[in-house]
């Protein structure tokens, strides 16, 4: 992968994939949280693709939203308000992310992180997240850590 500086702020009208980490770093207020807001900004621009974000990594976060007692639902409608694109998780996507688990593998990568490397990949976009473990690998993806 290509590591982007992690201070390296989004221009406005960029767009990415945002892994779950990205988004639940942003809704917490946590390190790395303005980092991501860029993106969020230019998904609401009609003519610009801005975030995008994988059906398993919606997943990921509607869980730990639950599991944390915040109303995820709610939370979900107000990301798509802002213009969050949730691409659907097809069998393109599966079986990239299928072949990228050997590479991946000892980094620790799980199925949500590798559907947004594939999503990232299919789209030929970077992917955002907070998992630095990321930047280690190379597998054809531009990577912007936040932290």
């Amino acid at each position: 992968m290509t590591p982007v500086p992690a201070d390296t702020a989004a221009s406005p009208g960029t767009s990415a994939v945002l892994d779950a980490s990205a988004v639940l770093a942003w809704l917490r207020d946590e390190p790395g949280a303005e980092l991501v807001e860029p993106y969020l900004t230019a998904a609401g621009g009609a003519a610009r693709i801005g975030a995008v974000l994988s059906a398993v990594n919606l997943s990921e976060v509607h869980q730990k939203l639950a599991q944390h007692g915040v109303d995820a639902d709610r939370t979900i409608r107000q990301l798509r308000t802002l213009g969050v694109h949730v691409e659907p998780f097809g069998a393109t996507d599966a079986t990239t992310a299928a072949t990228l688990w050997p590479v991946t593998r000892a980094a620790g990568l799980s199925l949500g992180d590798r559907a947004c490397l594939a999503l990232a990949a299919r789209l030929e976009l970077p992917a955002v997240t907070a998992d630095t473990a990321w930047t280690t690998l190379d597998v054809g993806v531009t990577v912007v850590p936040i932290r």
